[in-house]
């Protein structure tokens, strides 16, 4: 596997976040893959973390010893009982839910995720903390970066760092695309309040917009498995499902798009709470042995 011209950086929490630097750390072992050498990258809530230190020249490998930046959820010990115990949680996959039966192509999916957003409770936990690590990253709107978010007033999908978007800093957009609808405090940006990216799309890969070329896409919600216990787990499959669309749209339109899952080992060591910190380490060992794979063998994706 090469350097790709473009990477989408998807959701994911905790665990999300620290599986995608793993695997990168793992593609950055071999010599033609460069993580912060890409064109383009697209990040949507967890990925957003991702996606702007490496555009800030942050290599992933330097990345894995750090601290979570997004706060733990209440209650998250346990995977199986994680949305019993967290409504914060509960709410986000709701939201989540919806979002992804209201998918783009769908008329009036702005509006229905308006209102499927507006019955969630506001969160009231800061992510001022993310803003700040963000901002000592140093990363840059140097036209290579894009952040993702959505628009609370309208339930519209907005791209920080693409033309036209609105004015931001790259902190305060990270720092959007990370608020969990019902879990953080939405955040304000230019006189309108805005949350999660994840909640128009797991990866928001339709918004790229260079020219075409090849496209790698991390997917750390495509790990997840319902179960009986959790409605957390019925977004695996729509996530794959919206992944795998966004995927041939974009091939249709000219792109080469790599699309990798957590494999068995990672998803088994991520669980259903992408918010539980305390398996942050089973998930980086599991996501730099997949990553080594897919250096070995890029044919593989999630198994």
């Amino acid at each position: 596997m090469r350097t790709p011209d473009a990477m989408v950086l998807g959701g994911g929490g905790i665990l999300g976040e620290a599986w995608m630097s793993a695997v990168l750390a793992g593609l950055d072992e071999i010599a033609r893959f460069d993580s912060t050498a890409c064109g383009l990258y697209l990040g949507t809530s967890a990925g957003s973390i991702v996606a702007a230190s490496l555009a800030a020249g942050v290599a992933p490998g330097a990345r894995l010893g750090a601290l979570p930046e997004q706060p733990q959820a209440q209650g998250a010990s346990s995977s199986a009982g994680a949305s019993r115990r967290s409504p914060g949680l509960a709410g986000a996959a709701a939201a989540s839910l919806a979002s992804l039966a209201f998918h783009t192509t769908q008329p009036g999916g702005a509006l229905l995720r308006r209102t499927a957003l507006r019955r969630v409770p506001a969160g009231t936990r800061s992510l001022g903390g993310l803003g700040a690590m963000v901002e000592r990253m140093g990363a840059l709107w140097d036209g290579r970066l894009r952040i993702t978010a959505v628009d609370l007033g309208s339930g519209r999908r907005v791209v920080f760092g693409a033309p036209g978007a609105p004015a931001s800093t790259v902190a305060s957009a990270v720092e959007a695309s990370c608020a969990i609808p019902g879990v953080f405090s939405p955040v304000r940006i230019g006189g309108r309040t805005y949350v999660d990216g994840g909640a128009w799309s797991p990866t928001n890969m339709d918004a790229i917009d260079t020219a075409a070329g090849s496209v790698l896409c991390l997917n750390p919600t495509g790990s997840m498995r319902a179960t009986g216990a959790s409605l957390l787990g019925a977004l695996g499959s729509l996530s794959r499902a919206v992944a795998g669309a966004e995927a041939l749209a974009m091939r249709h339109r000219g792109y080469h798009v790599d699309t990798v899952d957590p494999d068995r080992a990672s998803a088994a060591a991520m669980g259903i709470n992408l918010m539980d910190g305390s398996r942050r380490e089973q998930v980086i060992a599991a996501g730099l042995a997949q990553g080594r794979g897919l250096a070995a063998d890029p044919v593989r994706r999630a198994a």
